[in-house]
């Protein structure tokens, strides 16, 4: 049925949707531990969301495993005008910041010193995982661990871009590879200037840990709800235990999967942004002090919500909806356009054609005016 009641009704129920977003964000949240189960302390639109971040771009990065790439091509992560776009399509989409591989090597020092520049001036925020295992996925040795986290409170912890919680923010990852004897040596003279959680994926995992570390990140990229009905029990009880624990709590969600490429057999399929609708929504229900997104850009898996060539900006565009802001689609690109270019159709986009559509009419039109006067 057709009509301006229908389309009454459907401005109405929008309106309120409106509202009743604008209420939830402006709410105050009790704590998690006080909060009904049944009752979810947090939303999406509340707590802050925050995407894993890669910075080891570079040309032959792209001719390993992948079988996607960026509308952006295959760039480089020393590429400015790169990193600049993705913090614009990223806080556009309702991202608060990037949660930043990194550790201690000339290369990557130097892209993250490019990151924070731009992020300060994009006013975005960033955290750091820290990668504790070795290409091989062995365990870095305990000592360079901690120089490498001296090293980032020299050259980057007073930075305003990891001010988001009241310490800069450090996931290290792979701590199940390391004794509690040794993370307590490196975690321990530092808590005063950072929060370092571990990236373990259990109850038992955390709790092995003890007091040692300030809270968990579980980095849970393969999980497929259909074959894992209680991931979402997995997510709550690790949220508990970390928050009885008095820890921050970093709960995953992820748009799909597959790394066959990898040597994996796990797919996770997309399902067109459902997945990540969902996984979005066992995040939240497990009391996260944040969501991390899985992932910016892991191509390799993946896993990214980057705009990309074989699933456009679907995934930002579910993150817009949910995270309600006006995240506005790409329209049409050129995905072999140089780097560097903003790909975005936006406003200013269309006002540019408009000029120069309305500027050859005038001609026209001038032109015509002109040649009538003559005869």
């Amino acid at each position: 049925m057709r009509g301006p009641f229908p389309k009454a009704i459907r401005v109405l129920a929008l309106g309120l949707a409106v509202l009743a977003g604008l209420i939830g964000t402006g709410a105050a949240s009790p704590s998690p531990a006080a909060a009904a189960p049944s009752e979810p302390s947090v939303d999406i639109v509340s707590v802050p969301l925050l995407a894993y971040y890669y910075i080891w771009f570079d040309a032959a990065s792209w001719d390993r495993a992948k079988s996607d790439l960026p509308v952006l091509g295959p760039y480089s992560s020393d590429d400015e005008a790169v990193v600049r776009q993705h913090i614009k399509w990223a806080k556009a989409a309702g991202i608060d910041g990037f949660i930043v591989s990194w550790k201690n090597t000339a290369v990557l020092d130097r892209r993250l010193d490019t990151l924070v520049r731009v992020a300060a001036d994009m006013a975005f925020k960033l955290e750091i995982i820290y990668e504790g295992l070795d290409f091989a996925r062995a365990p870095l040795a305990p000592t360079l661990v901690a120089e490498d986290l001296d090293f980032f409170i020299a050259h980057y912890a007073g930075n305003p871009v990891f001010d988001l919680f009241d310490k800069p923010l450090v996931i290290w990852s792979g701590t199940w590879e390391f004794s509690p004897t040794d993370v307590a040596a490196v975690v321990g003279p530092r808590r005063d200037r950072l929060r370092i959680l571990a990236s373990e994926r259990s109850v038992a995992g955390f709790a092995r840990l003890g007091d040692s570390v300030d809270g968990n990140a579980y980095y849970w990229s393969s999980v497929n709800p259909d074959t894992s009905p209680n991931y979402g029990d997995k997510l709550t009880s690790m949220g508990a235990a970390v928050h009885d624990a008095a820890g921050l709590w970093i709960a995953p969600a992820a748009p799909g999967f597959d790394a066959r490429l990898l040597g994996g057999t796990t797919v996770v399929d997309r399902q067109a942004g459902k997945m990540l609708q969902g996984q979005l929504a066992t995040a939240v229900a497990s009391f996260p002090d944040a969501v991390g997104l899985i992932s910016w850009n892991e191509f390799s898996e993946n896993s990214e919500v980057e705009p990309s060539r074989a699933y456009g900006d679907t995934s930002l565009k579910v993150l817009g909806d949910a995270r309600k802001t006006n995240y506005a689609s790409l329209g049409d690109f050129d995905s072999s356009a140089p780097q560097g270019i903003d790909l975005s159709a936006g406003l200013g986009r269309a006002i540019a054609i408009g000029l120069v559509l309305g500027s050859v009419l005038a001609g026209l039109i001038l032109s015509f005016g002109r040649r009538k006067a003559q005869r």
